[in-house]
Protein backbone atom coordinates (compact mmCIF):
# COMPACT_ATOMS: atom_id res chain seq x y z
CA UNK A 1 0.00 0.00 0.00
CA UNK A 2 2.75 2.52 0.68
CA UNK A 3 4.02 2.36 -3.28
CA UNK A 4 0.13 3.62 -3.97
CA UNK A 5 1.82 7.02 -4.64
CA UNK A 6 3.00 5.78 -8.24
CA UNK A 7 -0.52 6.73 -9.13
CA UNK A 8 -0.07 10.21 -9.49
CA UNK A 9 1.55 9.47 -12.55
CA UNK A 10 1.22 6.41 -15.14
CA UNK A 11 4.43 5.79 -17.41
CA UNK A 12 3.45 4.50 -21.09
CA UNK A 13 6.32 1.98 -21.72
CA UNK A 14 5.44 0.68 -25.28
CA UNK A 15 6.68 2.83 -27.20
CA UNK A 16 10.10 1.83 -29.24
CA UNK A 17 12.82 3.92 -29.57
CA UNK A 18 12.72 4.44 -33.35
CA UNK A 19 16.02 7.48 -33.26
CA UNK A 20 15.38 9.93 -36.16
CA UNK A 21 12.13 8.17 -37.74
CA UNK A 22 10.31 9.44 -34.54
CA UNK A 23 9.61 12.68 -36.73
CA UNK A 24 8.49 11.01 -39.56
CA UNK A 25 6.32 8.53 -37.63
CA UNK A 26 5.02 12.08 -36.41
CA UNK A 27 4.42 13.51 -39.72
CA UNK A 28 2.63 10.51 -41.20
CA UNK A 29 0.86 10.19 -37.78
CA UNK A 30 -0.60 14.01 -38.22
CA UNK A 31 -1.07 13.85 -41.48
CA UNK A 32 -4.00 10.49 -40.61
CA UNK A 33 -5.27 12.37 -37.97
CA UNK A 34 -6.14 15.46 -40.69
CA UNK A 35 -7.53 13.19 -42.89
CA UNK A 36 -9.41 11.40 -40.24
CA UNK A 37 -11.17 15.22 -39.41
CA UNK A 38 -11.46 16.73 -42.62
CA UNK A 39 -13.13 13.21 -43.73
CA UNK A 40 -15.19 12.75 -41.00
CA UNK A 41 -16.37 16.20 -41.05
CA UNK A 42 -16.79 16.59 -44.51
CA UNK A 43 -19.02 13.40 -44.14
CA UNK A 44 -21.21 15.61 -41.53
CA UNK A 45 -21.33 18.12 -43.70
CA UNK A 46 -22.62 16.22 -46.72
CA UNK A 47 -25.34 14.98 -45.25
CA UNK A 48 -26.80 17.84 -43.05
CA UNK A 49 -26.34 20.04 -45.73
CA UNK A 50 -28.43 18.01 -48.40
CA UNK A 51 -32.44 17.29 -47.04
CA UNK A 52 -32.95 14.44 -49.46
CA UNK A 53 -30.05 12.76 -47.21
CA UNK A 54 -32.15 13.27 -43.92
CA UNK A 55 -33.05 9.59 -43.67
CA UNK A 56 -32.50 7.30 -40.98
CA UNK A 57 -29.52 5.50 -43.01
CA UNK A 58 -27.43 8.54 -43.37
CA UNK A 59 -28.10 10.53 -40.22
CA UNK A 60 -26.72 7.41 -38.51
CA UNK A 61 -23.70 7.22 -40.52
CA UNK A 62 -23.58 11.10 -39.83
CA UNK A 63 -23.53 9.78 -36.45
CA UNK A 64 -20.55 7.07 -37.01
CA UNK A 65 -18.54 9.81 -38.50
CA UNK A 66 -19.00 11.94 -34.95
CA UNK A 67 -17.79 9.11 -32.86
CA UNK A 68 -14.84 9.24 -34.99
CA UNK A 69 -13.74 12.17 -34.55
CA UNK A 70 -14.49 12.33 -30.88
CA UNK A 71 -12.68 9.44 -30.50
CA UNK A 72 -9.53 11.21 -32.45
CA UNK A 73 -9.51 13.42 -30.08
CA UNK A 74 -9.57 11.54 -27.58
CA UNK A 75 -6.24 10.07 -28.68
CA UNK A 76 -4.34 11.66 -31.17
CA UNK A 77 -3.04 14.81 -29.64
CA UNK A 78 -1.57 12.97 -26.67
CA UNK A 79 0.03 10.27 -29.03
CA UNK A 80 1.35 12.89 -31.02
CA UNK A 81 3.20 14.93 -28.21
CA UNK A 82 4.19 11.36 -26.94
CA UNK A 83 6.00 10.99 -30.07
CA UNK A 84 8.35 13.89 -29.63
CA UNK A 85 8.92 13.39 -26.14
CA UNK A 86 11.58 11.17 -24.15
CA UNK A 87 9.35 10.14 -21.64
CA UNK A 88 5.91 9.34 -21.53
CA UNK A 89 4.24 9.97 -18.07
CA UNK A 90 0.66 10.80 -18.02
CA UNK A 91 -1.28 12.03 -14.93
CA UNK A 92 -3.72 10.48 -13.06
CA UNK A 93 -6.51 12.13 -14.24
CA UNK A 94 -5.55 12.93 -17.92
CA UNK A 95 -4.89 9.08 -18.05
CA UNK A 96 -8.86 8.56 -17.03
CA UNK A 97 -10.22 11.05 -19.10
CA UNK A 98 -8.57 9.16 -22.17
CA UNK A 99 -9.50 5.95 -20.91
CA UNK A 100 -13.44 6.90 -20.61
CA UNK A 101 -12.98 8.85 -24.00
CA UNK A 102 -11.64 5.93 -25.89
CA UNK A 103 -13.51 3.26 -24.41
CA UNK A 104 -16.92 5.17 -24.80
CA UNK A 105 -15.93 5.46 -28.37
CA UNK A 106 -15.22 1.75 -28.81
CA UNK A 107 -18.78 1.44 -27.26
CA UNK A 108 -20.89 3.88 -29.27
CA UNK A 109 -19.14 2.50 -32.76
CA UNK A 110 -20.14 -0.91 -31.67
CA UNK A 111 -24.05 0.34 -30.83
CA UNK A 112 -24.29 2.58 -33.47
CA UNK A 113 -23.36 -0.24 -36.15
CA UNK A 114 -25.75 -2.42 -34.19
CA UNK A 115 -28.95 0.35 -34.93
CA UNK A 116 -27.67 0.78 -37.97
CA UNK A 117 -28.38 -3.06 -38.75
CA UNK A 118 -31.59 -2.68 -37.10
CA UNK A 119 -32.41 0.14 -39.83
CA UNK A 120 -31.68 -2.77 -42.84
CA UNK A 121 -33.23 -5.19 -41.02
CA UNK A 122 -36.21 -3.40 -41.14
CA UNK A 123 -35.80 -1.80 -44.85
CA UNK A 124 -35.10 -5.25 -46.34
CA UNK A 125 -37.39 -7.41 -44.18
CA UNK A 126 -40.26 -5.32 -43.34
CA UNK A 127 -40.31 -2.57 -46.29
CA UNK A 128 -43.48 -1.70 -46.07
CA UNK A 129 -43.68 -0.89 -42.42
CA UNK A 130 -40.06 1.09 -42.73
CA UNK A 131 -41.31 4.55 -42.64
CA UNK A 132 -43.96 3.33 -39.86
CA UNK A 133 -41.19 2.14 -37.55
CA UNK A 134 -38.17 4.34 -38.24
CA UNK A 135 -40.24 7.70 -37.89
CA UNK A 136 -38.23 10.89 -36.09
CA UNK A 137 -39.09 9.70 -33.20
CA UNK A 138 -37.86 6.48 -33.37
CA UNK A 139 -34.28 7.54 -34.65
CA UNK A 140 -34.07 10.15 -31.58
CA UNK A 141 -34.85 7.50 -29.28
CA UNK A 142 -31.99 5.06 -30.60
CA UNK A 143 -29.03 7.42 -30.93
CA UNK A 144 -29.86 8.29 -27.15
CA UNK A 145 -29.74 5.00 -26.40
CA UNK A 146 -26.58 4.46 -28.36
CA UNK A 147 -24.98 7.15 -26.54
CA UNK A 148 -25.72 6.92 -22.87
CA UNK A 149 -26.29 3.45 -22.43
CA UNK A 150 -22.57 2.94 -23.48
CA UNK A 151 -21.26 6.40 -21.28
CA UNK A 152 -23.25 4.90 -18.09
CA UNK A 153 -21.91 1.30 -18.71
CA UNK A 154 -18.32 2.18 -19.27
CA UNK A 155 -18.30 5.47 -16.34
CA UNK A 156 -19.36 2.53 -13.89
CA UNK A 157 -16.59 0.65 -14.63
CA UNK A 158 -14.31 3.30 -14.50
CA UNK A 159 -15.38 4.36 -11.42
CA UNK A 160 -14.17 1.27 -9.46
CA UNK A 161 -10.89 1.21 -11.32
CA UNK A 162 -10.58 5.01 -10.26
CA UNK A 163 -11.25 3.90 -6.70
CA UNK A 164 -7.82 0.70 -6.36
CA UNK A 165 -5.00 1.62 -4.54
CA UNK A 166 -2.26 1.10 -7.12
CA UNK A 167 1.17 -0.34 -5.90
CA UNK A 168 2.90 0.51 -9.55
CA UNK A 169 2.84 3.12 -12.60
CA UNK A 170 3.77 0.75 -15.74
CA UNK A 171 1.50 0.94 -18.50
CA UNK A 172 2.23 -1.52 -20.98
CA UNK A 173 0.30 0.42 -24.36
CA UNK A 174 0.27 3.53 -25.69
CA UNK A 175 -2.78 4.58 -24.59
CA UNK A 176 -4.40 4.04 -20.74
CA UNK A 177 -6.34 1.26 -20.47
CA UNK A 178 -8.77 -0.02 -17.80
CA UNK A 179 -7.43 -3.31 -17.45
CA UNK A 180 -3.92 -2.54 -17.31
CA UNK A 181 -4.29 0.07 -14.63
CA UNK A 182 -6.31 -2.49 -12.71
CA UNK A 183 -3.49 -4.92 -13.11
CA UNK A 184 -1.42 -2.49 -11.21
CA UNK A 185 -3.75 -3.02 -7.97
CA UNK A 186 -2.57 -3.80 -4.80
CA UNK A 187 -5.65 -5.87 -3.97
CA UNK A 188 -7.92 -7.62 -5.24
CA UNK A 189 -9.94 -6.63 -8.50
CA UNK A 190 -12.31 -9.53 -8.48
CA UNK A 191 -15.49 -7.05 -8.72
CA UNK A 192 -13.30 -4.66 -11.57
CA UNK A 193 -13.41 -7.85 -13.66
CA UNK A 194 -16.93 -9.02 -13.02
CA UNK A 195 -17.96 -5.60 -13.77
CA UNK A 196 -15.21 -5.55 -17.07
CA UNK A 197 -17.29 -8.51 -18.40
CA UNK A 198 -20.15 -7.40 -17.56
CA UNK A 199 -19.66 -3.80 -19.90
CA UNK A 200 -17.53 -6.30 -22.44
CA UNK A 201 -21.15 -8.13 -23.07
CA UNK A 202 -23.47 -5.38 -23.01
CA UNK A 203 -21.34 -2.95 -25.47
CA UNK A 204 -19.22 -5.29 -27.47
CA UNK A 205 -20.78 -9.43 -27.10
CA UNK A 206 -25.05 -8.98 -27.30
CA UNK A 207 -24.76 -6.09 -30.51
CA UNK A 208 -22.18 -8.16 -32.03
CA UNK A 209 -24.86 -10.96 -31.67
CA UNK A 210 -27.78 -8.76 -33.11
CA UNK A 211 -25.41 -7.83 -35.66
CA UNK A 212 -25.19 -11.41 -36.82
CA UNK A 213 -28.84 -11.88 -36.35
CA UNK A 214 -30.28 -9.13 -38.58
CA UNK A 215 -27.82 -10.13 -41.41
CA UNK A 216 -28.96 -13.44 -40.77
CA UNK A 217 -32.43 -12.36 -41.46
CA UNK A 218 -31.67 -10.25 -44.42
CA UNK A 219 -29.61 -13.19 -46.31
CA UNK A 220 -32.98 -15.42 -46.18
CA UNK A 221 -35.31 -13.02 -47.19
CA UNK A 222 -32.44 -11.80 -50.29
CA UNK A 223 -32.37 -16.12 -51.03
CA UNK A 224 -36.02 -15.35 -51.84
CA UNK A 225 -35.97 -12.44 -53.72
CA UNK A 226 -35.11 -11.41 -57.57
CA UNK A 227 -31.98 -10.29 -58.20
CA UNK A 228 -32.60 -6.44 -58.84
CA UNK A 229 -33.58 -6.81 -54.89
CA UNK A 230 -30.51 -8.67 -53.95
CA UNK A 231 -28.18 -6.16 -56.13
CA UNK A 232 -30.06 -3.02 -53.90
CA UNK A 233 -29.90 -4.76 -51.22
CA UNK A 234 -26.18 -5.42 -51.61
CA UNK A 235 -25.35 -2.32 -52.77
CA UNK A 236 -27.00 -0.18 -49.64
CA UNK A 237 -25.72 -3.36 -47.30
CA UNK A 238 -21.68 -3.46 -48.20
CA UNK A 239 -20.94 -0.59 -46.64
CA UNK A 240 -22.33 -1.32 -43.44
CA UNK A 241 -20.91 -4.85 -43.81
CA UNK A 242 -17.43 -3.17 -43.90
CA UNK A 243 -17.42 -1.07 -41.21
CA UNK A 244 -18.79 -4.10 -39.18
CA UNK A 245 -16.38 -6.53 -40.07
CA UNK A 246 -13.21 -4.37 -39.70
CA UNK A 247 -13.95 -3.01 -36.24
CA UNK A 248 -14.82 -6.10 -35.24
CA UNK A 249 -11.29 -7.28 -36.29
CA UNK A 250 -9.99 -4.37 -34.55
CA UNK A 251 -11.52 -4.69 -31.30
CA UNK A 252 -10.88 -8.22 -31.06
CA UNK A 253 -7.13 -7.51 -31.84
CA UNK A 254 -6.91 -4.90 -28.99
CA UNK A 255 -9.35 -6.77 -26.37
CA UNK A 256 -6.56 -10.06 -27.16
CA UNK A 257 -3.38 -7.95 -26.97
CA UNK A 258 -4.79 -6.34 -23.16
CA UNK A 259 -5.18 -9.67 -21.62
CA UNK A 260 -1.82 -11.02 -23.23
CA UNK A 261 1.51 -10.39 -21.51
CA UNK A 262 2.68 -7.84 -23.44
CA UNK A 263 6.62 -8.23 -23.00
CA UNK A 264 6.41 -11.75 -25.07
CA UNK A 265 5.41 -9.44 -27.51
CA UNK A 266 6.88 -7.62 -30.38
CA UNK A 267 6.62 -3.89 -29.18
CA UNK A 268 6.19 -2.82 -33.11
CA UNK A 269 3.63 -5.35 -33.09
CA UNK A 270 2.10 -4.41 -30.05
CA UNK A 271 2.14 -0.77 -31.28
CA UNK A 272 0.19 -1.51 -34.53
CA UNK A 273 -2.42 -3.30 -32.83
CA UNK A 274 -2.96 -0.72 -30.60
CA UNK A 275 -3.21 1.94 -33.58
CA UNK A 276 -5.61 -0.58 -35.32
CA UNK A 277 -8.35 0.33 -32.74
CA UNK A 278 -8.32 3.59 -32.78
CA UNK A 279 -7.21 4.42 -36.34
CA UNK A 280 -8.68 2.16 -39.06
CA UNK A 281 -12.65 2.53 -38.61
CA UNK A 282 -11.95 6.47 -38.50
CA UNK A 283 -10.65 6.56 -42.16
CA UNK A 284 -12.20 3.64 -42.97
CA UNK A 285 -15.80 5.03 -42.56
CA UNK A 286 -15.99 8.09 -44.86
CA UNK A 287 -14.13 6.55 -47.50
CA UNK A 288 -16.19 3.17 -47.64
CA UNK A 289 -20.01 5.50 -46.97
CA UNK A 290 -18.51 8.02 -49.90
CA UNK A 291 -17.88 5.73 -52.16
CA UNK A 292 -20.06 3.00 -52.08
CA UNK A 293 -23.23 5.41 -51.29
CA UNK A 294 -24.62 6.26 -54.71
CA UNK A 295 -26.99 9.01 -53.04
CA UNK A 296 -23.70 10.36 -50.73
CA UNK A 297 -21.06 9.96 -53.88
CA UNK A 298 -23.23 12.15 -56.16
CA UNK A 299 -23.47 14.86 -53.11
CA UNK A 300 -19.30 14.64 -52.48
CA UNK A 301 -18.81 15.02 -56.36
CA UNK A 302 -21.04 17.97 -56.69
CA UNK A 303 -19.62 19.88 -53.62
CA UNK A 304 -15.81 19.55 -54.79
CA UNK A 305 -14.24 21.87 -56.38
CA UNK A 306 -12.94 19.94 -59.39
CA UNK A 307 -16.71 19.16 -59.99
CA UNK A 308 -17.57 22.77 -61.39
CA UNK A 309 -16.55 23.64 -65.05
CA UNK A 310 -14.36 26.66 -65.74
CA UNK A 311 -15.80 29.87 -66.27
Amino acid sequence: MENSTFAFYFDLTVFVNIGHYYFLAFIFCLLLYCFIVSANLFMILVIFRHRILHEPMYIFIAFLSVNSLYGSVGFFPRFLMDLLSDTHLISRPACFTQIYIIYTYGSYEMTILSIMAYDRYVAVCEPLHYHRKMTPTTVRRLVAFAWFCPAFVVATCLYLTIRLPLCGNLIPKVYCTIWKVAKLSCVDTSINNIVGLLMTTLTVILPLIYVLYTYLRIILVCRRSSAEFKSKVFETCLPHTISFITYSVTIFSDVALSRFEIEKVSPVFAIILSLEFVTIPPVLNPIVYGLKLPEIRRHIVKMLPISKPFS
